[in-house]
């Protein structure tokens, strides 16, 4: 008679805790779907270097492999917006990224500020020329991300918590790109690779610095991406220079996207 009485009061304890769980879990996916999320910033948002395109999106080449279809695909929020674009700058998103935002939506995320530093020349110029013309670039992209920059993420910042007052907006930063003393045995100098991370973490500080002025999330991809940059004994999530394709050059590749964007981006909604 104990035994059975314990048994009882056991599995009614278990049921309980699994019918607890249950609720819960519930609750959380109901939570989820009720999501109005809206995904907007440039190339490293839109998914440029992971392929699979929409031919709809045109230039703006918006991937099916991106981290915000990824994340909407896990997730199945009620609604989501993917006005992300290939080559945006702040303004950009100002004028054409923020029509899906509104007191309803819930979530966003953004990347931007890389091409207003002038992300891509800073890469062409190291490429081609002597490593001190890099250098010297690298430097002026810094120098523009301490005078120029914070006003113009603060615009776009500002325009978005003004159409969206009540959405939890997560910023993500860029990776950084080489990783030094690695595999490369060509290409870059090792001075010219230290001197593109160090202004990819500089910007990163910048872009966190503002995002928390205006109290959205930063989320940082570098951890996620370490092991895996360019010149790591791993698999490289970036893609280095493809002259096939040269506008995939530096960007994630799909693995960039699941293994490095969309982890950072889940831990930080």
């Amino acid at each position: 008679m104990k035994l059975s009485r314990f048994t009882a009061f056991t599995s009614s304890l278990l049921l309980g805790a699994v019918l607890a769980l249950t609720g819960a879990g519930a609750a959380q996916a109901a939570e989820s779907a009720a999501l109005d999320y809206v995904a907007l910033g440039d190339s490293y948002s839109s998914g440029v270097g992971s392929g699979s395109y929409d031919s709809a999106s045109g230039d703006c080449k918006r991937s099916t492999k991106a981290y915000p279809v990824l994340w909407k695909n896990a997730n199945a929020p009620s609604s989501f917006a993917f006005t992300a674009c290939s080559g945006a700058r702040t303004g950009d998103v100002t004028a054409n990224q923020l029509g899906p935002l509104s007191t309803a939506t819930d979530l966003v995320s953004v990347t931007i500020g890389g091409n207003d530093a002038g992300f891509a020349d800073v890469m062409t110029t190291c490429v081609l020329q002597s490593e001190a013309t890099c250098i010297n670039r690298v430097n002026q992209a810094k120098g523009y991300v301490d005078s120029t920059l914070p006003g113009n993420l603060d615009s776009v910042y500002s325009a978005i918590r003004n159409k969206a007052p009540n959405a939890r907006v997560v910023v993500l930063g860029y990776p950084r790109f080489y990783q030094l003393n690695g595999t490369c045995v060509a290409g870059l100098s090792e001075n010219e690779r230290r001197a593109i991370n160090d202004a990819s973490d500089y910007l990163n500080a910048a872009t966190a610095k503002r995002a928390a002025n205006h109290g959205f999330t930063f989320a940082s991809v570098v951890p996620a991406f370490t092991g895996h940059e360019i010149c790591s004994s791993g698999t490289a999530w970036l893609h280095s220079v493809n002259w096939l394709n040269i506008g995939e050059s530096y960007h994630p590749t799909a693995a960039g996207q699941s293994g490095g964007y969309l982890p950072s981006f889940r831990n930080a909604v």
